[in-house]
């Protein structure tokens, strides 16, 4: 993606369903579980680089002894920084007993079998250590602790957090994760106090009490408490004290959630090749969380998946198959293949089918998959011309016209080289901006005067990337025309389940909008539409409407995209530039199975973001910089 824009984030989790000296006999090793922590949240890196921890919890621990460890770090390299930490702990150890697990769980912290990994994109509440996940709820009984992570964002804060006062509570600060970690612990003690009632009537002692409550502890109640005013998009882990554990995914399945079991261990993770890849297993092996349900793994390990909510529609977010989510899924691979394909018939026709004076190229990396849709397209667009050719020539056909026909090759090309990423001491706006337009460069001596080149780009967002740099740096080449093709649609709304696009002066899309209702004398309609929708801001939010849709509606997307096209053409430009978005209906054609599009249509899975849609809309008119959730 030439803009960058950053979300919300990676969760893994490793369940060891065996004690810790099995693992020594099979795999050399009681730390085998901390390894695989490790490796698991390597290969989620992708999601979130500003920040991450991990937390750790010890089955029936001795009295005494600590049994939950958590350490974070917003370091440069935080996944790198945390497990350095750890192997210096381990460095103090008596090096006779590494292999001893008994010893381990003893004294050193994260030798578990509950283990729990975060790694976040600071897109809000920074990224100070306090900020950074897991989160912690501590008691001195057991079964009250909490420890809780999670790729979330909600999107009715205020309301749960109103819940929480009137339950008595007094929150230290009013954020999703704070408001989840007391609403779920607040209804954890609630479990807690039902049984210690039940118990105590039988006539246990505090003591048997306690134990009893961890064999008998319901974390389906807990859950469907916790869980039954929540609106947004969320993939929850949270570990109790006593070792029972839950896996929570939004009734949507917005944020993605997969699992795998075998009788060694449980993992869950937010993409599926991480598991595959680092458990060396078949992609049929790993399952995904189902929308509205809970994964409730026990104390005794025992686990099972639990309808929690309301079963909804899957509205799955599409920017995880566009761009989050690495590539290496195979269906996510596909997908992204298909959205090129089926974009190909757009830019031929804006070729006028002239590809022999065309160049075909992409902007790294991400965008590579596409591209090799596109020119999968192409070519099958050449095959039937090559067909159609040979038949109106059949009578006149030499072996010369033949092999001419047949050896034409579509000229596909690696024009955009990404540099390194250019660190500068200047503080000036216009040359910082040089410098960091240079993040890319061109490969020279392949396009001709007369050649129109074709970049195609996953998604276009913003298009200050595209301007200031991109454009800039493909028009030293001097090509006659240059086409952007954008393999998703155009993004018109903001986003409040965990993507970092909430304001909507920020999309190039919006911009056009304001461009085009001024050039038709339509601006009046944005004072309408800013009453309308604080009109709607009174309703209950079941029954809010998106207001900023009716805007959109005064235009057509090929207006919308010619006047992008000339928003980040730079002034003095020499070739003409042209810009081609996705369709909403290929997008659906191409990724069947994932059908969050309310980024591109304004139809969003839920109430709260129906209503933020509405609220963006107003900060806007009043220009107000603040999050709109």
């Amino acid at each position: 993606m030439s803009d960058p824009i950053k979300h919300e984030c990676g969760v893994a989790f490793i369940r060891l369903l065996k004690p810790l000296e099995f693992f020594t006999e099979k795999y050399g090793t009681p730390l085998y579980g901390l390894k695989k922590l490790q490796l698991l949240m390597a290969k989620q890196i992708n999601r979130g680089q500003d920040g991450a921890g991990i937390g750790v919890i010890k089955l029936d621990p001795q009295f005494g002894n600590r049994y939950i460890a958590r350490k974070r770090s917003n370091s440069k390299n935080p996944v790198a920084d945390i497990f350095d930490e750890v192997n210096k702990d381990i460095q103090e150890l008596d090096p006779a007993n590494l292999n001893n697990a008994l010893y381990l769980k003893e004294h050193f912290p994260y030798a578990g079998e509950l283990l729990l990994g975060h790694l976040r994109y600071g897109t809000h509440g920074g990224n100070s250590l306090e900020n950074l996940h897991p989160f912690l709820r501590q008691n001195n009984w057991m079964c009250r602790n909490l420890v809780l992570a999670g790729n979330y964002n909600l999107t009715n804060v205020d309301d749960l957090f109103d819940q929480l006062i009137e339950l008595g509570q007094q929150p230290k600060e009013k954020s999703d994760n704070v408001t989840m970690l007391e609403k779920i612990g607040h209804f954890l003690d609630e479990e807690n106090e039902r049984l210690f009632k039940i118990f105590k009537n039988d006539g246990f002692s505090n003591f048997e009490i306690t134990e009893k409550i961890k064999d008998h502890l319901s974390i389906e109640n807990i859950l469907k408490n916790a869980f039954k005013r929540t609106d947004g998009g969320y993939n929850m882990v949270g570990m109790i004290g006593h070792g029972g554990s839950f896996v929570m995914r939004d009734p949507n399945g917005i944020r993605p959630s997969y699992w795998y079991a075998n009788d060694e261990m449980l993992v869950v993770a937010s993409e599926r090749p991480a598991i595959m890849t680092t458990f060396n297993i078949a992609y049929e092996d790993v399952k995904e969380v189902q929308p509205g349900c809970a994964l409730i793994i026990n104390k005794d390990g025992s686990y099972k998946e639990t309808r929690i909510l309301e079963e909804k529609e899957k509205l799955s977010c599409l920017f995880e198959r566009i761009y989050f989510s690495r590539g290496n899924d195979a269906d996510i691979y596909n997908e992204r293949k298909n959205l090129g394909k089926l974009i190909a018939p757009t830019v031929l026709e804006a070729l006028n089918n002239d590809i022999e004076n065309t160049v075909f190229s992409y902007i790294p990396n991400t965008a590579a998959t596409s591209f090799y849709g596109m020119i999968d397209g192409i070519n099958d667009w050449l095959k039937k011309r090559r067909t159609d050719q040979l038949l109106a020539e059949k009578d006149t056909l030499t072996a010369d016209r033949i092999r001419e026909i047949l050896t034409y090759r579509i000229r596909r090309e690696k024009i955009l080289v990404k540099d390194a990423k250019m660190r500068t001491f200047i503080t000036n706006d216009q040359d910082r901006e040089d410098i960091v337009g240079h993040a890319y460069d061109v490969t020279y001596g392949i396009i001709k005067p007369e050649d129109t080149l074709v970049i195609i780009d996953d998604s276009i967002v913003r298009g200050t990337t595209l301007k200031t740099s991109i454009l800039r740096i493909l028009g030293r080449l001097n090509p006659k025309k240059i086409i952007v093709v954008s393999s998703a649609p155009q993004i018109l709304f903001p986003d409040c389940y965990g993507i970092d696009m909430s304001r909507l002066k920020d999309f190039v899309a919006f911009r056009a909008l304001l461009a085009l209702l001024k050039e038709n004398q339509l601006e009046h309609k944005l004072q309408e539409t800013y009453e309308n929708c604080l009109a709607e801001m009174h309703k209950p939010m079941e029954i809010v409407e998106n207001k900023v849709i009716e805007l959109y509606k005064l235009f057509t997307t090929e207006q919308i995209s010619k006047k992008v096209a000339q928003i980040v053409t730079p002034e003095g430009f020499k070739p003409e530039v042209e810009i081609i978005f996705q369709s909403v209906a290929n997008l659906h054609i191409a990724c069947p199975d994932h059908r969050g599009d309310w980024y591109f249509t304004g139809n969003f899975p839920t109430p709260g973001g129906t209503k933020i849609a509405n609220r963006s809309f107003i900060y806007f008119m009043e220009n107000n910089d603040s999050r709109a959730y």
